[in-house]
């Protein structure tokens, strides 16, 4: 039987949603609270409501005001319970679909029951290989049985079709574009399958790549996946705050290199990544060392690893260090990366895995 109050109100869940419902967002106007998904948890006992309030990201500037619009509009309406107001972090498809929702678009993209996980892989720096970690990771997790999808999020610079071999263009059925499946059966969408010539250079600013990238996740008809990878471009830039504002991330592995700068321009990817609120399931140090094949001593070419360090100083765990693979290079020129394996990635790949697993928050 519903509770009652002392002023004899029946006090039920959706009781208090639709008391929550006459709270407005400050900034987008048009939606309450409630619709925003921002009410994800109501506790109803005898003398007390608890409320869970939302944000999508850390550290949101109207958050105390928010908190108090929300305890004060309880306390109004229900005489004598106490009001306990807890703010939280969105998940992450809960944060795409709040995302979408602010941006007067339809949050279709936030409830793909069909994508389990979605991982970004990011570098910060060019060149550190963060493309072939991302096709590899990929290659990896397909071995182990796993359905996976890639999305070349590098509108600018597109090398994911090219190292798997891909050339033809996507099909577009009822559903939306179907992605081009691998040779193994890893379904891969990029910008350089929908452009008539594969040289041919894609001069777009911001806006006209944060919206290509946001339609390879919501018009784009992706299979029932267990992983869709993700390759950003280098930097911090709208590629990448698209990416990580609008898509359900599940978590970031970042990619690093030897060398100091590297592992400074992968810290400032991790902070960003930090104040979005978004998992970080570790870094991969590549091109750590070469093994001489005549006498399989470890040649550090870049200089002495900085792995650890880097994992250290931003939070994170060290997810393992690739060597620089003589036959790699030949393999993703081949379009043949599916190919490549080692007990290097597969470690990696447990890692991975284990990330993704665990119950960590996003650090801080």
């Amino acid at each position: 039987m519903p509770k009652k109050n002392q002023g004899g109100i029946e006090i039920t869940e959706a009781g208090v949603r639709k008391i929550l419902s006459k709270i407005k967002h400050p900034e987008i106007t048009k939606h309450d609270v409630v619709t925003l998904g921002m009410i994800p948890e109501i506790q109803v006992e005898a003398d007390r409501i608890g409320v869970k309030l939302a944000f999508p990201f850390p550290e949101v500037p109207i958050a105390e005001q928010l908190r108090a619009q929300v305890r004060n509009a309880l306390q109004g309406a229900l005489k004598g319970v106490r009001i306990d107001v807890e703010t939280t972090q969105m998940a992450p498809r809960q944060r795409a679909s709040f995302t979408a929702m602010a941006r007067g678009e339809r949050p279709s993209s936030a409830s793909r029951e069909n994508v389990a996980q979605v991982l970004a892989v990011m570098s910060g720096k060019g060149g550190v290989g963060k493309s072939s970690i991302a096709g590899l990771l990929a290659s990896s997790l397909r071995r182990r049985g796993l359905r996976i999808g890639i999305l070349d999020a590098d509108i600018t610079g597109p090398s994911i079709p090219k190292i798997f071999g891909i050339h033809q263009a996507p099909i577009a059925g009822p559903q939306g574009i179907k992605p081009v499946p691998s040779s193994t059966g890893i379904e891969v969408m990029s910008i350089n399958l929908l452009l008539p010539d594969e040289d041919q250079p894609v001069v777009w600013r911001g806006p006209l790549i944060a919206k290509a990238i946001e339609q390879f996740w919501k018009d784009i008809a992706w299979s029932q996946l267990d992983f869709l990878i993700i390759d950003l471009p280098p930097g911090t830039s709208d590629a990448a705050l698209t990416v990580m504002q609008s898509l359900p991330l599940d978590g970031i592995v970042l990619v690093t290199s030897p060398q100091d700068l590297a592992g400074m321009v992968v810290r400032k990817a991790a902070n960003m990544a930090k104040r979005l609120g978004i998992k970080l399931l570790g870094v991969v140090e590549n091109m750590s060392h070469v093994v001489c094949p005549e006498c399989e001593t470890k040649i550090e070419i870049f200089g002495s690893s900085q792995a650890e360090a880097t994992a250290e100083r931003i939070g994170t765990r060290l997810l393992g260090r690739m060597p620089l693979a003589l036959n790699l290079s030949t393999l993703c020129d081949r379009g043949e990366i599916e190919q490549f394996h080692s007990e290097v990635l597969d470690s990696l790949t447990d890692e991975v895995l284990a990330g993704v697993d665990s119950n960590e928050e996003p650090s801080a």
